[in-house]
Order: structure tokens, then sequence, then C-alpha cells
């Protein structure tokens, strides 16, 4: 099993080399606007997450992540090349649900804004239940 920082150095080179050189391997003019966000790398370095996301719509995202299915074995190679270590990794490419978690707090974050706006109206309107001030003397 390989160090965890060493793992972690792996992983950010992978990173680097599979952002950089994705156009270069993948001369397809259907591949979306790809961001790779993460790496994840095994312990013993031989499995590679690679998440990643796309801009565009639902059919882009569906191209992009059959193209680079399609040429994970050349990303591979690219990457092999340039690390430059004995065993290189296994690619998966995952798609990033960052955009749709991103999005789902923000519509939370306008529900909870509405309510609290609802209650402040609600307490600019309310008046006490008896006197304005129960404990002055008659």
């Amino acid at each position: 099993m390989a160090d965890p920082a060493r793992a972690m150095k792996v992983a950010d080179r992978i990173k680097t080399v599979t952002a950089e050189g994705l156009r270069q391997v993948i001369k397809d003019p259907d591949l979306g606007f790809v961001t790779i966000t993460d790496v994840r790398v095994t312990g013993d370095l031989q499995h590679a997450s690679v998440f990643y996301t796309v801009l565009g719509d639902e059919a882009q995202r569906a191209r992009t992540a059959e193209l680079l299915a399609t040429h994970r074995g050349r990303l591979r190679s690219l990457v092999g090349k340039q690390l430059g270590i004995r065993l290189t990794p296994s690619l998966e490419f995952i798609a990033d649900a960052i955009p749709e978690t991103a999005a789902h707090m923000e519509d939370l974050l306008a529900r909870a804004k509405a309510a609290d706006a609802e209650v402040a109206a609600a307490a600019a309107q309310a008046r006490y239940a008896g006197e304005p001030d129960p404990y002055r003397g008659a």
C-alpha cells in the first residue's frame, strides 16, 4: 500500500495531465466543455476515479461521457507517459454531481429566504394579546 501523501500527489498529477491532454487526445468537436473537478486514487495506486463536469445540456453530457469512455485507453496511456511510475492506474470517468447539488442548495436557500420573509412580515403586524405593558400599575 502506498503512502497517502504519495497517493494524493499522484491524484493531483493525474488531474493536471488529464485536464491538459483532454483536447489533444479527443479531437472530436462534439466533446463538450469539460472540467476535471477531482481525482481519487486507491491506496495501491492501481485505480483512479476521475470526476468531471460538462457545461451544456443533457445531450452534451451524454455525448461527452461516451467520448471519455471510448478514449479512456488513450488517456491512460498519456497519463502513464507523464507520470513515470511503474504501473499506470486504470481510469474511471465519473460525472460529478456538483452542479445538480448546487442547484438543489440554491433552491433550498431560496425557500428558506421566502419563509423567513413570511415570518418577518407576520412579526411586524403582531400585537400583544393583552395590554402592551401588563406590569404597569393601574
